[in-house]
């Protein structure tokens, strides 16, 4: 795991830089806001530790301008212990405060809470992303699709027909609905051009394209995808 520290207090930032690489996180250094937010978009961080007053731009506004590109979860240091300050911090952006002077167990302890819920809001976007069908996995986020663990090398084309299909199982659409939705309306081929990709698709994702289990055929309509159990529609 790799943490941003700043802080214009430099003592303040080898001490917890020190406590972090005890714990084994990698961990870099920034003195002023301007830094950080240029060290958070060319860097691949899992949090930042902000403080709040610091020179060429508060953490406040470095919190914000980050916001705007990234939403690395941000623990914001500051001596200001009020409410109303921890209300402008959240509304800055930051996912939790800590006020100065701090323990740095607690400070540990709160790392540890927000890279633990980080993690968890990711694997639930990954999974979002992923669609599953019988033995096919189909990764929307990278345009991959998978079968058995696999990747099965497709066209662009070919992923777009296999992603309306696998989004709607056991849905027909007609050879004019799937021109129209995954070339468009404009394109000036004839609805053969389906029928060859959906030729290609079951050729790269069939045990037998000539008996096919999954992209289906219902005959005078169009093209459905089903589960292997499923039977035939």
């Amino acid at each position: 795991m790799k943490i941003l520290v700043v802080d214009d207090e430099k003592l303040l930032v080898k001490g917890i830089t020190f406590n972090l690489q005890n714990e084994g996180y990698e961990v870099e250094a920034a003195y002023d806001g301007v830094s950080a937010v240029e060290l958070v978009r060319r860097g691949d961080f899992d949090l930042v530790i902000l403080d709040w007053m610091m020179p060429e731009k508060s953490g406040s506004e470095a919190c914000m301008e980050i916001r705007t590109f990234s939403d690395v979860p941000v623990i914001m240091l500051t001596a200001k212990s009020e409410d109303s300050d921890k209300i402008m911090g959240f509304a800055c952006g930051a996912d939790d405060y800590v006020t100065k002077p701090f323990n740095i167990m607690e400070l540990k302890a709160r790392i540890r809470a927000l890279l633990r819920r980080s993690a968890g809001n990711k694997r639930k976007e990954q999974e979002s992303s992923r669609l599953r069908c019988g033995d096919f996995t189909l990764d929307m986020s990278q345009r991959v699709a998978l079968r058995g663990g696999r990747v099965v090398d497709l066209t662009a084309k070919e992923y777009d027909l296999l992603e309306i299909l696998m989004k709607n199982v056991r849905h027909v659409f007609s050879r004019e609905k799937l021109m129209d939705q995954v070339w468009g309306y404009t394109y000036a081929g004839d609805y053969r051009t389906v029928d060859v990709h959906i030729r290609r698709l079951r050729e790269k994702l069939e045990p037998d394209p000539a008996q096919p289990k999954y992209i289906m055929t219902k005959w005078g309509v169009g093209y459905y995808f089903q589960d292997e159990e499923q039977s035939a529609i």
